[in-house]
């Protein structure tokens, strides 16, 4: 009885205004937006467009570095930020030179007395200071692929005969496949997303060996082998690395991997004991940004990945199907911003009418329709009372009422109260809840009706086999999951129609 579910819980965002401040904030982002404010013509950079080396020093004391070689390389990385989001244009960076290569050994870039290019503001510089939320969020994605790009890149340093002449690299000789490690980075990063935003989910950092776990050990292993440890220790180390750059751009809060335990332990056999301090061996967390940008680049990828408020300007019909699944706080917000966004006026009545149907949501839309109503208040009354004749919302509408404590209500027949404990099994058992509370209701609802199980086999719902079915297996008395289990086979048999 289950219909298509989306492949991940909803996510609470911040609002665009909240998370570009923080992309502004974002130290990467921060630092080349500072390096773009000061470059000007006089900017030396090299064919590729990167900061010539004699620039790293000034630029490195603009930014607040230290004036040494770390310095110097995180200048170069915001640098490269700069030009990579627009915020920095540079002018033929090789001009009319030719190929910067001309056999001699000698790199024509960033050491060179002439320039190799002209550098000039990018016109997303205007816009982080002008521009929209959106704008700046925008331009905040591009630096986020910049940095993931840098993330899952190879270290050259020790490789530089592996690059050929044409700049292009021997992957295959250097042992590494790019679309590999990307797809490491996105599971583990999709992991991550899914802790973050599932139901009872607190926001704690994660421990890093968790982590790498979670993209190793399968499922069904217990103990894991000394192979499989090893390699969640290779992963470990290759996640350290990878936090360790994704961090300045403002995706993660991370806490590195304890140095010291590379000394005592080794790289090799990197792995916590039983008792000991979890802490050391690297925790992270996606920051409300990182959890915008892992979520806009699963969008991009093609993933089911809900957001509260994608349904606050559609119809009742999409609302109630889309948060089918969601779980309960979940639907309840969403639920709260369409009806902040659509108003009460005729509220009552378009969910009520989206509510209909005989199709396998059916249940869940009716479910939720009830808990909407709720919410809309006093106001809905005059829509509910024009449905308690309805076969397939009386029985709701005869609850909502006799909750708020109505008067005139009247009393439901015995068909509607069977097909409403009916929908109501069904609906439960399609949002898949807590196996406890789903027993509870299937023995209050058939221990309200004596006989329940020799009259229900006989009504006119789709679900009516499949919940009796379900009620002989959750029932803990006896003879009472006996006569479900008759009764469903009598519903089979009757093809769904009545006697």
């Amino acid at each position: 009885m289950s219909a298509e579910r989306p492949t991940l819980p909803p996510v609470r965002l911040h609002t665009e205004a909240e998370l570009a401040r923080d992309a502004l904030a974002a130290p990467l982002l921060a630092r080349a937006t500072r390096l773009a404010r000061w470059a000007g013509p006089d900017t030396r950079v090299g064919a590729g467009g990167e900061l010539a080396d004699a620039q790293l020093p000034a630029a490195a004391e603009l930014l607040g570095l230290t004036p040494d070689e770390d310095g110097a390389a995180e200048a170069s990385e915001a640098w490269r930020l700069a030009v990579d989001t627009g915020l920095v244009d540079i002018e033929d960076p090789a001009g009319e030179r030719g190929d910067p290569d001309d056999g001699s050994g000698e790199d024509d870039g960033a050491g060179d007395e002439e320039p190799a290019g002209t550098v000039t503001p990018g016109e997303n510089l205007a816009l982080l200071t002008g521009g929209s939320p959106a704008d700046v969020l925008a331009i905040w994605l591009d630096g986020l692929e910049a940095a993931y790009a840098d993330a899952t890149a190879p270290a050259f340093d020790d490789f530089a005969d592996l690059i050929g002449e044409d700049g292009s690299v021997d992957f295959d000789a250097l042992d590494w496949d790019p679309e590999t490690e990307t797809e490491f980075l996105d599971g583990v990063l999709g992991n991550l997303y899914l802790l973050t935003v599932g139901e009872g989910a607190d926001g704690s950092p994660v421990p890093l060996p968790a982590l790498a776990a979670s993209m190793i050990v399968p499922d069904d292993m217990g103990e894991p082998t000394d192979d499989v440890l090893e390699q969640v220790s290779d992963a470990m180390m290759r996640l350290d690395d990878q936090f360790r750059v994704l961090e300045p751009i403002g995706i993660v809060e991370y806490q590195p991997v304890d140095e010291a335990l590379l000394v005592e332990e080794g790289e090799d056999t990197l792995s916590p004991g039983d008792e000991e301090d979890v802490t050391r061996y690297g925790m992270v967390r996606l920051t409300p940004l990182g959890l915008y940008g892992i979520r806009a680049r699963m969008l991009d990828a093609g993933v089911d990945a809900p957001a509260i408020g994608d349904l606050a300007d559609k119809g009742a019909d999409a609302l109630l199907g889309g948060v089918a699944h969601y779980p309960e706080a979940a639907a309840r917000a969403e639920i709260q911003l369409w009806l902040t966004r659509r108003g009460q006026d005729g509220a009552a009545a378009e969910l009520l009418d989206a509510a209909r149907g005989t199709d396998e949501l059916g249940p869940l839309r009716r479910l939720h329709c009830q808990q909407a109503l709720a919410l809309v208040g006093a106001e809905a009354e005059p829509a509910v009372r024009v449905v308690l004749g309805d076969p397939e919302l009386g029985g709701l509408a005869r609850v909502w009422l006799a909750e708020r404590g109505a008067e005139g209500v009247p009393a439901p027949s015995e068909e509607m109260i069977f097909w409403l404990a009916i929908d109501t099994i069904a609906a439960q058992l399609e949002a898949a809840g807590d196996l406890e509370e789903l027993q509870g209701l299937v023995e209050g609802l058939s221990g309200q009706h004596s006989g329940f199980f020799e009259e229900a086999w006989r009504v006119d719902h789709p679900a009516t086999a499949d919940v009796l079915e379900a009620m002989g297996r959750l029932h803990s008395d006896k003879k009472q999951a006996k006569d479900a289990r008759k009764a469903a086979f009598k519903a089979r048999s009757r093809g769904g129609s009545a006697d």
